[in-house]
């Protein structure tokens, strides 16, 4: 049973009770929409109850989701699209290998090889042999982000993995605002 319930914080809530949900949950749709499922054997205003308590949560990710859809482009007709990755790959081979080079020097990591690519499921990596190959859509990144992702390649030529002790040293070469930074980089999506 579906029905929609007007929340006085959070706005339109879909209520569905349902045989198949095995507890109370929430989910916030991409687009902010709420739905709040939970069993037969719960009653309305104990899911209600439940709502009430995660409104904060809610809220945050309806924000959340709405600065990732901000981020995102307008969408592009395939040749824009074309015109628009040659822009960021003219821009990547003009910033990049100056940056690294810069950053290099300042943290005293050495790499052997940089890389631009087109990659689309990571910002940057790098290999065995200290190749770092960064992405092209670093340069849509704010500037101290594009060098944080460059930070964290530059530390994997010191420690190939994400143990503690990379970790560590991340968040020193970066003051201590590893965290902080990670989580500004995952509201951005690469396009």
């Amino acid at each position: 049973m579906t029905s929609v319930w007007v929340h006085p914080r959070l706005g339109e809530v879909t209520l569905s009770q349902s045989i198949r949900a095995r507890r109370v949950s929430i989910s916030v749709r991409a687009t902010g929409l709420v739905r709040l499922s939970f069993p037969r054997g719960v009653s309305q205003k104990r899911a209600l109850a439940f709502l009430d308590e995660k409104a904060e949560w809610i809220e945050a990710a309806r924000e959340r989701l709405a600065r990732k859809r901000a981020a995102l482009p307008p969408q592009l007709s395939p040749a824009e699209q074309k015109a628009h990755v040659e822009e960021l790959r003219r821009a990547a081979r003009a910033d990049l290998p100056g940056r690294i080079a810069r950053l290099s020097e300042a943290t005293g990591l050495k790499y052997e090889k940089l890389t631009i690519r087109a990659s689309r499921t990571k910002w940057g990596s790098c290999s065995g042999r200290n190749h770092i190959s960064l992405s092209l859509f670093l340069m849509t990144l704010p500037e101290h982000l594009r060098d944080y992702v460059i930070i964290h390649e530059l530390c994997h030529t010191v420690h190939h993995n994400h143990s503690p002790r990379f970790h560590a040293l991340v968040d020193r070469l970066v003051g201590g605002n590893e965290k902080a930074l990670n989580r500004e980089l995952r509201a951005f999506t690469i396009r």
